[in-house]
């Protein structure tokens, strides 16, 4: 028996199902029973059961696109800070398309401290810090946008299925929108209008991500500003 609907919010201690289902992540059994361990959303899948934390941390993982910003520079490389609890290394033959003297002098001319890169972790099993790259095509130093950050869990729900929130958000909006696994998105518009609309409609995902039909709403709240301001 599953006493929720899916991706209803349920608070820690709550019965979630009893049965023959499996206990996911943020969840516990007790005998048939599976009870929530966080805050967050139900989710039903097969007969796994399982909660998403509607706040949770970033945890690195191979394949992820990231934003970071510098924090340090070594005659090898430079840490980054990616919104984790873990530092990020990028190695100097992993940003550089030749070869480089070790000296941190040459490094800081092509990213210094403060800096902000989009970057894709190569490595990482918490053993060894998380490994970056940015020698992929689009990633590299940003140089230009604002960057909005928000709770690492609502990123899904910012990039929607088959990527209709976000492509939505860029057409409606006119903005160049890059979002990291990370919880930090860049918004980059022709003018600071094009990009309040893209950080207020983001924030509206935030709050609401456990609702349905988000995409029509905030689309509409969108057309509803432009409008106004026209």
């Amino acid at each position: 028996m599953l006493y929720f609907e899916n991706r209803e919010i349920v608070t820690p201690g709550e019965l979630l199902a009893e049965g023959n289902y499996i206990a996911g992540n943020n969840t516990y059994k007790d005998g048939s029973k599976i009870y929530a361990s966080r805050l967050g959303l139900v989710e039903y899948e097969e007969h796994v059961v399982q909660v998403i934390a509607l706040n949770t941390v970033y945890i690195p993982s191979v394949g992820d696109q990231v934003i970071g910003k510098i924090e340090d520079v070594s005659i090898f490389g430079w840490t980054v800070d990616i919104n984790s609890p873990y530092k990020a290394i990028l190695r100097a033959t992993d940003a550089l398309n030749k070869p480089f003297k070790q000296q941190k002098d040459e490094l800081t001319s092509f990213l210094d401290i403060g800096d902000l890169i989009f970057a894709k972790i190569i490595a990482f099993d918490r053993t060894i810090d998380p490994i970056l790259t940015i020698k992929e095509p689009g990633l590299g130093k940003i140089t230009q946008g604002q960057l909005i950050k928000v709770p690492p869990a609502k990123i899904p729900r910012i990039i929607g299925r088959k990527a209709s929130m976000i492509n939505m958000l860029k057409r409606e909006t006119k903005c160049k929108i890059t979002v990291g696994q990370n919880g930090i998105v860049l918004i980059s518009g022709s003018s600071p209008e094009h990009e309040r609309l893209a950080i207020m409609a983001i924030e509206k995902i935030v709050r609401e991500a456990h609702t349905s039909g988000l995409t029509d709403r905030i689309a509409e709240m969108i057309r509803k500003e432009k409008g106004e301001k026209q």
